[in-house]
Parts: structure tokens; sequence; C-alpha cells
């Protein structure tokens, strides 16, 4: 028989009776020479076939130049664009951080002058408001204008007089003038005299007198009621009288943008903003120029009362220039302000522009001076933003925020633009590549069949390496080239008869069985993918360490992984080489699972590994027939079995003939006698040994590190070997371990619920809007009646199914939650954990196993099987009818998260004792709450903690509008409420509407739908079935939680919280629990129909933990309270 293998063309090759190649034609049976095909008629063919290529070739490579050299130009000038856009991107941030720290340091140097001015008055028993004259006033308003980096800005202090001291305020004011003129005088180097000052000072609070026509005919005393706003101290001096005086003692309340910003700065109590005009004084300007300035009013306050404020005049043409900014150039920069105050009040736009350099500035006006089309590349900063909720302000007053806008101008983009695009372009072009490209595209067709054809025959030998050794493989190869009838070996359907059998009996080997300990117990509280996730990364680890220690994989069965050394090659370190392998398992399956806990929830880092290792001769071969194996038999097997069974976790149980081959091999201390014999059945007593686990030199691989990275490439790379990749994971190994039990079921939950918030967002449209003043009045106000329970509505309407609105939704694993979001959502976990009682079981610990039972229950619901009428012929999902099937629970992922949320946050804050005893010590929670106590204590903390603005994000994330909201709420304290199942009227009420939905019986309500009240059913019932989901699991799960719930009630019982001693109705509590209430939900479960196999899996696992109980019960209660003494005698 010989075998043959494709070449391009029509031809096959294969090896004549000789060994020689030879052709063979597809169309004939006859063998000739090769030269001999090289007929006429075939080069004829292959000629024309050659030309035409050659000619579409050169159209093809014309095409391509054409396409390049555009290409080129294109990607040149879009290059330029890029690197200006990214240039300016990058000064315009710049520059907005240094404006933005430029106004935080005017407003801390008007905050600290204000608390000089006070802490003086305080200071000084023989002064108090309003009469205070800062001394030396010039000198500390020009030491603040240095430090805010501005040249002599307008500082004015303004008293608040109020009535009852205005005429004492014009003495003191008059007296007190010639003191802060000569001061002023002096440090400002003004050539005027006090006398001249006084002359134009008034000496009493004045406002100006008007005539008829509006002309100003001089001062008069201010007879109006209320306080009054004195112009007092003010650097620099005025340089021209107003009206001929001075406006020492003017009433600046006259002026309605002064009167309108005093309020807000007296309501507020913090500074605030407005823009003000004058005319430039300067030589130079032209008539009607005009100064803008911002006017700032920084509030002084004493005893929690406005008593005076100080106005600094900043210039916005002065504020730009003192930037310093290097390489600022030809910037728009555009001030808006978001109140219609100041200057815009008379019509003009809350906006100022100015073309901005590194040290100088041009006033544009008041508009949006910038260039439509440069709108894309705005660099937006908020410069001011006074932190005051609008939301408590009286109507009329606002706050304004004052944003910086950033545009470049045409000639800043023209300074990037150079020659280069064109000049590529001509470099493209003139690149001669017609012909090597000829032969790159001939070579690309040739090497790319020959590619395909060695990529399967890669493949096919990847699968046999994996099943069978490198020998055995390679004896199946030599077998079929020799024409052996043993090729049927690997024919699925040749069923194993034909030729001799491929075995051999292998004296000397060492087999190890490893099994993970508590494997079926997790598993049955995950979800399929889950286990296969474990089970992959545990596996996939072991395989690398097979393949350093040079051991063969034989099998996994279940959860147990066979392996054995010294077959098909004998070695003689074969007892070694295993346990050495065995070592680095147990160590690496500790690593793995605490750093899986992150993704496969709670008690993943508890899951250990149990070897077991011993060495003897074996019968190896290739059991024939469909999907051939490699495998083992005889008594070495079953007592490496044993060996497995009998050792304990975290520890390899070696037996005596492996022992006694590290013994010869002079290996002592690698082995220790176990104390007691143990009992293997079909062999009775044997002498076994622990393997010690301790790290040492002797158990350093023998292969080295560059055997062990010059893989085939049917093997990942090892641990210490380049893979050219770097990993991506989030947390290494070195933060996982660095982290306690709860911070890594943090991390968990984080993972559990940003899938749900990014289907969340999805459903919107991928949007995240910030919250709205609407929507947190709404927060504000929502859940504030006097009880939770209060809330609870017998049926939530939820979202509806809309098939057009699905099709527009986007895919949730494309949707960024944002770093903000995640961090805030991780924290707020954070705090939740941190807020679960140090209690045996309501703790976070289980809050996690609800939140996992809940996730699994879910992911049940949404997913399609092929025996629930969901699937159409065409293999296609019919999503009207998935939605029917959930009654609506798939058709919104807002749902879905509140239901997990409601799973991880509802026994927070639980005390450790049930609602009842609560009630009975009349705690502040149970005067408040009255019934389900602790429910609704968990919700109102929760609610509260997330309402907080540091989860501002987060909720953003969660809802965007107020039917959001109000569903989310609904959703939160109907699910968390279900889960006080003692509340007998609550029971009742849940159990009358499931005989009603699900007897098909009318709903009286018609603005209600079926489908709402049976999903709110089904939630609640999900949430119930969870917060016991232990007792519809494995038996170690439950019997764990049992345990651990039994602690808590006899804790409480030993503190004197209980009236009864739980331990003596304990047993036959639990069996009535079971038989009338988790046995009946599990049912309920399986009735409403919506979960699958899943709702079988728990009523199976309720009815065998229950009988199993009723065996065992009475001894492990027994066990529980000798437990506890033990617990509390340590203690």
């Amino acid at each position: 028989m010989s075998k043959a293998s494709s070449i391009p063309g029509d031809w096959s090759v294969t090896e004549n009776s000789n060994g020689m190649s030879q052709f063979d034609s597809s169309a004939g049976g006859s063998t000739v020479e090769p030269v001999e095909y090289s007929a006429p008629d075939v080069a004829k063919r292959e000629q024309k076939a050659v030309t035409r290529s050659k000619f579409l070739v050169f159209f093809v490579l014309l095409l391509a130049v054409s396409g390049a050299a555009a290409a080129t130009y294109l990607l040149t000038a879009t290059e330029e664009q890029n690197d200006f856009e990214a240039a300016f991107a990058g000064l315009g941030s710049e520059v907005s951080t240094v404006a933005r720290n430029k106004f935080d340091q005017i407003y801390d140097a008007l905050d600290a002058f204000a608390t000089i001015i006070s802490s003086e008055v305080d200071a000084d028993p023989n002064t108090s408001w309003p009469f205070v004259l800062v001394r030396h006033y010039a000198l500390k308003s020009e030491k603040m204008a240095v430090l805010v980096g501005l040249t002599n800005p307008g500082i004015v202090f303004l008293p608040i007089v109020h009535e009852e001291d205005r005429e004492r305020w014009g003495s003191f004011a008059f007296e007190s003038a010639p003191v802060y003129y000569q001061e002023s005088l002096a440090q400002e180097g003004d050539s005027r005299t006090v006398e001249e000052l006084m002359n134009i000072t008034v000496p009493f609070l004045y406002e100006h007198a008007r005539d008829a026509n509006g002309v100003v005919t001089g001062p008069i005393e201010i007879q109006r009621p209320g306080p009054i706003l004195s112009f007092w101290q003010t650097h620099p001096l005025p340089e021209y009288p107003i009206e001929g005086l001075l406006p020492t003692c003017f009433d600046m309340l006259q002026f309605p943008e002064i009167a309108s910003q005093l309020t807000t700065t007296n309501v507020t109590v913090k500074p605030s903003t407005t823009f003000v005009q004058f005319f430039d004084p300067s030589p130079t300007a032209k008539p009607g120029d005009v100064i803008v300035s911002s006017q700032i009013m920084q509030p002084i306050i004493e005893n929690g009362k406005l008593v005076a404020v100080i106005i600094m005049i900043m210039p916005w043409i002065d504020y730009f220039q003192k930037l310093n900014v290097d390489g600022l150039t030809d910037t728009i920069a555009v001030i808006r302000s978001s109140c219609n105050i100041g200057i815009a009040a008379v019509g003009k736009k809350n906006e100022l522009s100015y073309l901005i350099n590194s040290t100088s500035a041009t006033f544009l006006g008041q508009l949006d001076a910038h260039d439509p089309k440069y709108d894309d590349l705005v660099v937006s900063r908020v410069i001011l933003d006074v932190d005051v909720d609008e939301s408590d302000l009286p109507e009329g007053i606002c706050v304004p925020t004052l944003t910086l806008d950033l545009y470049p101008t045409q000639e800043l983009e023209a300074s990037f633009q150079t020659t280069k695009p064109k000049l590529y372009t001509l470099v493209v072009v003139a690149i001669f590549f017609f012909t090597s490209l000829v032969f790159v595209l001939y070579d690309y067709f040739v090497g790319r069949r020959q590619r395909k054809f060695m990529a399967r025959i890669k493949r096919q030998d990847q699968i046999v390496s994996n099943v069978f050794p490198a020998a055995i493989r390679d004896r199946l190869y030599d077998d079929e080239q020799k024409g052996s009838k043993q090729d049927n070996l690997l024919d699925p359907l040749g069923g194993g008869a034909g030729g001799a059998p491929l075995a051999d009996l292998f004296l000397e080997t060492t087999v190890v069985f490893a099994d993970i300990a508590g494997f079926t117990a997790w598993s049955s509280a995950r979800e399929p993918a889950q286990v296969f996730i474990l089970l992959e990364t545990i596996y996939g680890a072991f395989d690398k360490h097979a393949y350093r220690h040079n051991v063969f994989k034989v099998e996994t069965v279940g959860d147990c992984y066979v392996a054995v050394a010294g077959l098909p090659e004998p070695d003689k370190e074969h007892a070694m080489a295993v346990c050495r392998f065995a070592r680095d398992c147990v160590k690496t399956m500790k690593d793995t699972t605490l750093k899986l806990e992150v993704l496969l929830g709670p008690d993943t880092s508890e899951l250990e590994l149990r070897v077991g290792v011993h060495s003897g001769q074996v019968t190896a071969g290739v059991l024939r027939g469909e999907r051939s194996r490699f495998q083992l038999f005889g008594d070495t097997m079953n007592t490496a079995a044993r060996m497995e069974s009998t050792s304990a976790r975290n520890r390899i149980q070696v037996s005596q003939s492996t022992a006694n081959l590290l013994l010869a091999s002079g290996l002592s201390g690698w082995v220790a006698p176990r104390k007691s014999k143990i009992f293997v059945k079909g062999k009775g007593e044997m002498q076994t040994y622990w393997l010690k686990i301790k790290e040492s030199k002797k158990w350093k691989s023998t292969k080295s590190k560059s055997d062990i990275c010059t893989l085939s490439e049917t093997v990942e790379l090892s641990e210490g070997c380049s893979s050219g990749r770097e990993d991506n994971d989030d947390l290494d190994l070195d933060d996982i371990e660095a982290m306690s039990k709860t911070e890594r079921l943090v991390e968990w939950n984080v993972e559990v619920l940003s899938p749900l918030l990014q289907q969340v967002i999805a459903s919107r449209g991928g949007d995240i809007v910030p919250i709205d003043s609407s929507l947190s009045k709404k927060e504000v106000t929502i859940g504030t009646g006097e009880t939770v329970l209060e809330e609870f509505v017998p049926i939530i309407p939820l979202k509806r199914f809309d098939a057009a609105e699905l099709s527009k939704r986007l895919n949730a694993t494309s949707v960024d939650i944002g770093e903000e979001a995640k961090t805030q959502l991780r924290n707020y976990l954070s705090n939740v954990a941190s807020m679960y009682q140090d209690n045996p079981f309501h703790n976070f610990e289980h809050a996690s196993h609800v939140t996992a039972s809940v996730k699994k229950l879910l992911t049940r619901i949404v997913k399609v099987d092929d025996g629930n009428g969901l699937r159409t012929s065409s293999d296609e999902i019919d999503l009207d009818d998935m939605a029917e099937h959930s009654y609506g629970i798939t058709s919104d992922p807002l749902t879905q998260f509140s239901v997990v949320f409601s799973a991880i946050i509802h026994d927070l804050d639980h005390p450790g004792v049930p609602n009842a005893q609560l009630v009975k010590e009349n705690t502040r929670n149970a005067q408040i709450f009255k019934k389900s106590v602790a429910e609704q204590n968990s919700v109102e903390l929760a609610w509260s903690m997330l309402m907080a603005k540091e989860y501002e994000a987060l909720r953003a994330c969660i809802y965007h509008t107020e039917d959001d909201l109000r569903r989310f709420r609904q959703l939160v304290v109907n699910t968390v409420m279900a889960t006080d199942i003692v509340d007998k009227e609550l029971q009742a009420l849940r159990k009358a509407r499931w005989e009603t939905a699900f007897a098909e019986t009318s709903i009286q309500d018609a603005s209600i739908s079926s489908d709402d009240c049976k999903a709110t059913i089904v939630i609640e019932h999900l949430i119930q079935a969870s917060d016991v989901s232990h007792t519809m699991q494995h038996w170690h799960v439950y019997k764990s939680w049992n345990e651990k719930f039994f602690m808590e009630c006899y804790a409480a019982y030993k503190a004197g919280r209980a009236d009864s001693d739980p331990s003596k109705n304990w047993y036959k509590g639990e069996i009535g629990f079971f038989d009338f209430y988790v046995i009946p939900l599990a049912k309920k479960l399986h009735n409403c129909g919506v979960f699958g196999v899943s709702s079988h899996e728990y009523l199976n696992y309720a009815q065998s933990n229950r009988d199993e109980w009723a065996r065992e019960g009475e001894g492990l209660v027994n066990e529980y309270l000798v437990k506890y003494e033990d617990m509390t005698t340590e203690q």
C-alpha cells in the first residue's frame, strides 16, 4: 500500500515498490518518469494560463500603484493633520490646566486674605464689625496680586453696615480714612496728599442725588432702611474722583449687579463672580475701547453671618497675558458663563473671546469668535465651578460656572503644513517595484497552497501527539508507511479488527493519580462554563509540568488527572520525575485556585489536590476501535488509585514501592512514613508514606530551561520561557496572594456586576449620561417614606420586549463602563463588605454564595435550550418566544442587574439574630421598621450609600431616566423583602399571587400584565431559592453552611439573645424546613418553567440532602455542639 500526497497541478506523487518517486496522473492509471509529462498541449495550456496571469497581474499592479500613490498622499496629509491635532490637544490641555490652576490660586488667595482680616478683628478686643480698618491694606493687596500673578488688580474691602450702625460708621470711616490714605499713598508712590483726598471724602454713608434729567447733583445721606454695602478700603486708590468725590462710604448696593452678586454670596456663603466692563483709560486706547473683567466677591463670615466682602476686579486680558505657556500661539480662548448676569444682562452673550499667545492677548469681543470648522478640536475645561447644590438655592439665584474653550486658528494649522505629502507621493510613484511584486505575488500563491497542506498535516500530527506518546506515534507512522494493516488503528470506523495489537509490558513505571478534593460540591453551585474554566486552567498547568518532568499524561477521568513516567521510553528516575511532577501540581493547584477565586467566586480557593503515587509494572498500548486511545492496565493502576483515594487534602501519598525507589536513590529526606497503616481493598493493610512538599535543590527538573523552551507546537510554553506576548491580566498572583478572602470576593462581585452594567448601558444605546439636576432631585425624594416595607408592591411593571429596540442594541462586550465607574463599583462593594458583620452565617461570604446562585439561575433563564421550544427549525432563536418564556425578565438587563445587586446587599449589617428577637429587644431599627427589620435596614443602608456623591458615575451607568430609577428601586425593595421568609403576612401574599398567576386566572387591574405578575413572583422565588441555595446543592455544601448557621444561632442563645436552645430542635427543624419550604420552593422553580435543567438539579439536591440529613442529622448536631465547645474553650 502506498500513501499519496497532493502537489500543485493535476498530479500526485507516490512511492513505487522500489521506493522511488513516480508521478501518477489523476486521469489515467499509467506511470511514467516525470520528464515524460511535459507534453506540448499541456505546456501550451500552462503558457496561456501564465500569460493571462501576467496581464492580470500587470493590470492589478497598475491599479495598486495608483491606489498606493493616492493612499500615500492621503496618509501623509492625514499624518500632518493628526500631528496638528495632537499638538493642539496637548497644548490646549496644558493651557486649560494652567488656567484652572491660576483661577484656583486667585480664589485661594482671596480666601486667605479674608481669613487674615477676620483673624485681625478677632485678635483685637477693641474692634468689632463693621468698624474695621485693615492696616497696610495696600501692601497686603500688592502681595496677594504678586502671589496670583496679576498686574495691579482692583481689590476693594466693603463691610456691611446695618441701619443701627450708619451714624457711627460715617464718623468711624471719616476718622480712620487719613490713616488708610497715608499708608496707601506711601505704598503706591502716589504724589497726592492726605488733605487732598480728605477734601473729596464724604463723612457719611451716601448715594448720588440726581435731578429730573438723571444728572448727579451731589451726595445725599442714605435714608432707605436695611443694610448698606459701604465702599471702604481699596487698592489701588482711585486715580480720578467719581463725580468729584472718592467712593469712600458710597453705598455699592445702588448697582443692581452688585446687589445680585451680594445676594448670591450671602445665600451660598461661597465666593461668586460676574463679568464687568470699563472704558480703557490707557493713552493708546481708541474711543469706546473697553476692558472686560471678572468681578470676584469673597465673603467674610463672622459667627455664621456675612459681615463684609472683598471684591477683586480681574481684567481677563491681564489674566491671559500671565499664563506664560511655552509654545502658545494663535489660539482662540472663549470664556463662557453659565448664568445670565453681569454685562450679559444688557443683551450680550455670556461669552468673551481672546486671541492668546505666550505673553500677549487680544480682546476680540463679547462673542464666540472661533472658526466653526474647528468645533471638533475644542479643548474644554471648567476653570470655575463653585461646589453648590443649585437645587437648594432660592429662585432667581444663579451660581455661575466658567468654562474655558480653546480653539486653533487657520494660522496655527498652516504652521504644520509642509510639502511632504507631494514629495512622498512622487517617491512612491518613482519606485520601480513591479517586477519584484510579480515575483512576490507568484510566490504567495504557490506558497499559500503549500502552507495550507502543511498546516493540515501539522494539525493532524498535533491531534495524534496529544493522544499518544511520541514513541507510539512514531511506531504508528512507521507501520503505516511500511504498508502494515495496522493503519486502521486511526480509522474511526475500523472497529479495531486487524493486525497484532500495539501493546507492551513496561516493568519500571510510576503512576500518579491526582484528584481535586471538594470539586463535586463546588461544581454543584457553578455554571457548566465555570466548571470547565477551572478544569481547563488547572489541567493546562499540569500538562506544562508533565512536559517539563518527562511525564506522560494518560487521561483525565472527571476531576482526576492520571499520568505516568517510565514509558514508552525507559527512565531510571521515573519515581523521582513523578514526585517532582506531583509536588509542582500541588503548588500550582494552590496558586491557580487562589487566582481563579476572583473569576469563579466563593470557595474556589478552598479546592485542594489529593495525590496518590505507586510504582510497578503496567501493560500499556493502543486500545483500537472508535476514538483509539493509549491506555494503561494492571495492578499498579489500581494501587495508585487507592493511594489517591486514601490520601489527604493537599498531601501526596506514595506507596512502599515508590518510597523504596526514592530511598535507593539516596532521597530519604523526600518521604516520611505515615503514622498508621491504611487498609486497601484486596490488599489489606499497607504502609505508605507522605511525600514532603518543601522545596529543595534536588527537586529541580532534569530538563534545562533550553529543553523546556524547545517545545513542539503541540505544547504551550512553560513558565520562564519567552512567549512573545505580555500578560494582560489586571491582577497577578502576587496581588491576589496579598488579598484577604473578602477582597477576593469583592473582586469576584465586581466581575459579576460589570458585564451586567455593560448590558444595561448597551440596552440604551451605549450612552452613559451624567446624572442631571432633575434626576438628582428625584434620587433625593425616592424612597423617603416611613419604612422600606411600605414601598413593597405586589407586581412590578417591567420593561416590555421591543424587537426593534433590540435590533439596534449594541454588543455589550464593546461597551466600556469607564475606569471611574468601575473604581466606584469596586469601592462600593468594598464598603458593602465592610458593613457585613462578622457572623458565621449572615456574612459577606454567604451573600456572595447567594449571588453565585442568582447568577446561575439568571443564566439559565436567558439560556436557550433545545428542549424549551425557543429554537426554530433553522436553529435561530425566536426572541419574542424567549421574552414570553421568561415573562419579560430577559428583555431588560436592568432587571437582571437589580436582582444580582439585591443578592449582594440583602443581609447588609445583619446582627446575627432573627427579626423577632430584634423586635423583642426593641432595638433602634425595630422601633423604626416594626417588622422585616434586618431586610429593611439592609436596603436603607445600601441605598443611602449608593446615593452618595462619590458614586455618581456608577449610578449613571445603572439608570439615566426617572423611570429606570423607579424600576431599579422597586426591584431592589421587592427582591430584598422576599428574603424575609418568616413574615407570615408576606409569605401568604406571595403564595396567593403564585396561585393566581400560575393558575392562569385573570388579573383584575387592566394596567398590569400577566407577565409582570409572573415575573415578579419568579424574581422573588429566585432570590428565596438562592438565599437557601446551600440546601439545594451538594451535601458537603449544605452541611458546611448548615453548621455555620447553627453556630450563629447557638452563639445567640449563649449570649442570651434567644429564648430556646436551638440544638434541642435543630434536627427536626431542618427536616420540617425541607418538607415545608425548601422542597416546595424547588418544585415551584420547576413548575414556573423558566430555569431549564437548573430547576431539576435544585430539586434533586434538595430531596437528596433531606434524606441524608434524616440519616446523619442527629449525629451532626452533636458534632456541632462539640465544635462549639472546642471553639469557646480555645477563645
